[in-house]
């Protein structure tokens, strides 16, 4: 079984996250932030992963230290659940519509963490939501899931069709990076290693 169950505790956050890649699609998520459950509901529906997340954080001040720790957490349990990465397809790219919203999304899992995220005008708040945070959570991910991940917003009017096209989107390419292909005997890699 592929999983893994992470706690961070800090003074701004604690977190309790446990993911398994080759889930149904469940997800039992309680962030303290509404949009954010939302979000990481479509992106586990769509992934094909389950994933249960509780987290307190200081959402008094803001949502910034939540959201980048949530961020951090999920990356890192994909990081563990993944293992060495025998035998995964590592690689996902294409383009996820929600209606007017339209994002291009390209993964690989390299072990070198990177994020190109690109969204002209991306600016304002669905709800209580600053829409500036996609990026934070999407660097924290990509940073501790130790992944490339190309992220570019093509069209979109609405705020909350352009994250949900966001998050939906990079749940479905991981879960086709993150699938076993068993004609690959050994790490996707000629360097014998991804992590």
């Amino acid at each position: 079984m592929r999983e893994a169950k992470i706690n961070r505790n800090t003074k701004e956050t604690k977190i309790s996250l446990t993911l398994n890649l080759d889930g149904q699609g469940k997800a039992d998520i309680n962030t303290g932030i509404p949009f954010l459950n939302h979000m990481l509901e479509l992106f586990t529906k769509h992934g094909l992963f389950d994933l249960i997340i509780n987290a307190k954080g200081d959402i008094d001040v803001d949502y910034h230290h939540t959201v980048e720790d949530i961020g951090i957490c999920l990356g890192s349990a994909f990081q563990q659940a993944l293992g060495t990465g025998k035998s995964i397809t590592r690689y996902s790219s294409g383009l996820i519509p929600m209606d007017e919203a339209l994002t291009q999304i390209a993964i690989d899992i390299s072990g070198r963490p990177y994020l190109s995220f690109i969204a002209e005008n991306l600016i304002g708040k669905t709800g209580d939501f600053d829409i500036d945070l996609l990026k934070e959570f999407f660097l924290a991910f990509v940073n501790n899931a130790k992944l490339t991940l190309h992220l570019q917003v093509l069209a979109g009017d609405n705020l909350h069709h352009i994250a949900e096209s966001c998050f939906k989107g990079v749940g479905i390419k991981l879960d086709e990076a993150t699938k076993i292909d068993n004609r690959k005997s050994d790490i996707p890699s000629t360097k014998g290693n991804l992590f």
